[in-house]
């Protein structure tokens, strides 16, 4: 690893455990993902975070997301992140399941592996935390049981 990696894999390691500290499965190889996805049962939903070290919208989608998880009565079966830019390989194919374009932070809501909602970086950038939590707070409350 080479000076600079190391240095932002340090950077993010707070960042990571404000997902995984609250019992996000934490997905850093392509294999990690496609086992995660591939073990969703019909009705399971799972609520994926990609994370990233973007302050101006990452800074609010982990603690609306962790916030939401943890509180709303109507929750996710599973949670699980990949890191952007940290995880690139797991990031890259958890990008393939969501089948939207590239974007970081986001959050996705899957049922038995199917994308129900999924929100991109240009729909929490600039927004109030609180606007946020009610849009995945519907997600959760539409899709979850």
């Amino acid at each position: 690893m080479n000076p600079y990696e190391a240095y932002m894999k340090e950077i993010a390691q707070p960042m990571r455990e404000e997902l995984t500290g609250r019992s996000f499965e934490d997905l850093t190889t392509p294999e990690g993902v496609d086992q995660f996805m591939d073990s969703l049962a019909p009705e399971e939903t799972a609520f994926v975070v990609i994370n990233s070290v973007c302050g101006c919208a990452a800074g609010l989608a982990r603690p609306a997301a962790v916030t939401v998880a943890e509180q709303n009565p109507i929750r996710p079966d599973r949670k699980a992140t990949v890191f952007a830019g940290q995880d690139k390989e797991a990031t890259e194919r958890m990008r393939e399941y969501v089948g939207q374009a590239p974007s970081s932070p986001s959050m996705a809501l899957f049922k038995g592996g199917n994308l129900v909602h999924f929100m991109p970086r240009e729909h929490i950038e600039g927004r109030d935390v609180n606007d946020i939590m009610m849009d995945i707070k519907e997600a959760f409350d539409d899709h979850c049981s």
